[in-house]
């Protein structure tokens, strides 16, 4: 009887030691996840990393728009992945973003890269993780403080260009500022065919001594805030805009 019960003690005491051990074994694994991988489980859409979550990974530069610069504002259909010219949480876009200094007449390209590390770790927590931005639910040009900086500055779009393929142009576009900046919209299905009193293009201004009830004879239909279609935004990773600037002293 003694002999049966320290053999089944032994047995048990074993089968617990086993047990012990497995999960010594797990703890040891999880130990040696870096803060990064834990952080991946549980970042919020958009949340902006901090330096010891990217600890061992290198993103791209984020680029902030400055006074004067102009800039591609964006957002995707559902407005998660996002540009309006900062590097915050609700700029993902920010890495790599083609940001340019407005100071003469001329032509600019500016443009947004979903195909960094930067835009994949906020959008997935894993910065190895292809993620592409489905949809577009707005694309302008703004110039950062334009109002200030070059308040007679036009911008007329040459071309767009989803992935290196270009989007037709259904429309022409206008410029106008708002709140403090110079912009020109170029999908924007807030504001229909309701254009700001100021609007105006190279061929001049849309609207009679800023009269909306008094359109000018080119504001003939041919403008408006919608110039593309968005078809070519299924999903995409690179949009380039390239624009004249007019209008600036010499």
């Amino acid at each position: 009887m003694k002999i049966t019960k320290i053999l089944t003690f032994i047995i048990v005491s074993t089968m617990l030691c086993g047990a012990l051990s497995s999960c010594s074994s797990d703890k040891v694994k999880t130990s040696k996840n870096t803060a990064a991988d834990v952080k991946k489980s549980s970042l919020a859409d958009g949340e902006l990393p901090t330096a010891a979550d990217l600890a061992g990974v290198e993103l791209e530069d984020a680029v902030t728009a400055k006074s004067g610069d102009a800039y591609l504002a964006i957002a995707d259909e559902d407005y998660k992945m996002q540009y309006w010219g900062g590097s915050d949480e609700n700029n993902q876009l920010t890495y790599d973003a083609g940001v340019v200094h407005i100071d003469k007449n001329g032509d600019y390209t500016v443009s947004v890269n979903a195909d960094t590390k930067g835009l994949r770790y906020r959008a997935t927590g894993n910065p190895d993780t292809e993620y592409k931005p489905k949809g577009l639910g707005f694309l302008a040009v703004v110039i950062n403080d334009g109002e200030k900086a070059v308040p007679d500055a036009i911008i007329t779009v040459k071309s767009v260009k989803v992935d290196g393929k270009d989007v037709e142009l259904k429309k022409k576009n206008y410029t106008n500022t708002e709140s403090g900046e110079v912009r020109s919209n170029i999908f924007n299905a807030w504001v229909g065919d309701s254009f700001p009193a100021d609007a105006r293009s190279a061929e001049g201004a849309l609207f009679n001594d800023f009269n909306t009830a008094s359109p000018a004879e080119i504001n003939d239909g041919s403008y408006s805030a919608e110039v593309i279609g968005t078809e070519a935004f299924a999903e995409w990773t690179k949009v380039e805009v390239t624009f004249t600037v007019s209008g600036l002293a010499s």
